[in-house]
């Protein structure tokens, strides 16, 4: 028994779909698009003589051309009007006892339908599949051959169809897994600015409670209660785009945890860390991840590799971490997958950057740069 409720929901989902991003336009290569195929319809209506009515089928498609401009923007508006003309030609050729004829330029109106079900409204996908259908079904049976005209509309119509709607599907699947990886990297930031504010926070209130009860410790306790200001003012800036998710409090990774990554193998992972002085809370964190990452994606992907080193250094503005194995150039995954996404994202809110790569020196290297700002 079908569920009526059911069926409902999901037709109202469907109906009230949004459109999907990047349906913008007309763009430049729309137009040039459009005119290089009214000069081919031009050409192959000259050079086909078993074409009927060449002179009107050329005139008929060339009106059409200006759906492919506006495809992305009016998909349900480019698909009614090239149905609707289609079918009354189509017809005009059946009322003159003509068998229906077309350009074989006009397969590239199948942009089209594709169109329609990558970039349209649930309405617009709805109400252009009812009327591509209906004017599907109208035109073949005007043919000689309904059934094979029909099964070659559907074959056509509904392949374009099915490409828009799986490569929107795929699109917005992605979009959706970044965003994931976004809200993963937040979180985990918002997690390190809790722990940094809470040590220098923590830190100011014991001294303003010394300062309290014992009076000859006022100036002590005041320039101790501004270092920590400025500290806990320096993390707060370079976090201040990150926070949405809520804090989980569990203790951040640092330089420590880093350090402790090396391991004799195989294959032996070795770790430098050259820091002259105390990094900022959230910074030290972030290099424990991409160090982490980055080892793990060795010992995972690396084929015959022998060694795993890992290098942080600290110049006058920034922190960098290098990665790098000796394994075979070739490798799957080789680009870290999500967690290589999720550590980019990271270094971005914090006005860094990560890049991955084969070594020309044999191998594959892990680079990141973090600028130290106010934090330091």
């Amino acid at each position: 028994m079908i569920d009526l409720s059911a069926l409902r929901r999901t037709m109202g989902g469907a109906w009230s779909r949004p459109r999907a991003a990047g349906g913008d336009g007309p763009r430049t290569r729309d137009a040039l698009l459009a005119t290089a195929i009214a000069a081919m319809c031009v050409l192959e209506g000259a050079l086909r003589p078993d074409l009927e009515w060449r002179a009107v089928t050329v005139v008929v498609t060339i009106a059409i051309l200006p759906v492919l401009l506006w495809r992305r923007t009016r998909p349900l508006m480019s698909a009614v009007v090239l149905t609707g003309t289609t079918t009354a030609f189509a017809s005009a050729h059946a009322l003159a006892g003509i068998e229906p004829n077309a350009l074989i330029a006009t397969f590239v109106f199948l942009t089209v339908p594709y169109a329609l079900f990558r970039w349209g409204s649930g309405r617009d996908r709805l109400i252009g599949g009812a009327v591509i259908a209906v004017g599907l079904v109208c035109s073949s049976s005007l043919g000689s051959d309904p059934v094979a005209d029909i099964a070659a509309g559907v074959a056509f119509m509904g392949g374009a169809c099915l490409i828009g709607a799986l490569r929107r599907e795929r699109l917005e699947a992605r979009a959706r897994l970044l965003d994931s990886v976004r809200a993963r990297e937040r979180e985990a930031l918002a997690r390190d600015l809790h722990d940094t504010v809470a040590h220098h926070v923590s830190a100011i209130v014991i001294r303003a409670q010394v300062a309290s009860a014992d009076v000859e410790r006022v100036a002590e306790s005041l320039d101790v209660i501004e270092r920590e200001a400025q500290a806990v003012l320096g993390e707060m800036r370079s976090l201040v785009r990150t926070l949405r998710a809520p804090a989980d409090y569990a203790p951040t990774a640092g330089l420590p945890e880093l350090a402790r990554l090396a391991d004799p193998g195989p294959p032996a992972v070795t770790v430098q860390i050259a820091v002259p002085e105390e990094l900022p809370v959230v910074l030290a964190s972030t290099l424990f991840r991409i160090a982490q990452e980055g080892v793990t994606n060795a010992r995972r992907h690396a084929r015959d590799a022998s060694r795993i080193d890992v290098a942080v250094t600290v110049a006058k503005d920034a922190a960098r971490i290098v990665v790098s194995d000796d394994g075979a150039p070739v490798r799957p995954a080789a680009n870290g997958g999500h967690g290589l996404q999720g550590m980019a994202e990271r270094a971005a809110l914090l006005g860094g950057d990560v890049s991955a790569g084969p070594d020309p020196c044999g191998g594959w290297t892990l680079r990141a740069a973090l600028p130290l700002g106010d934090g330091r």
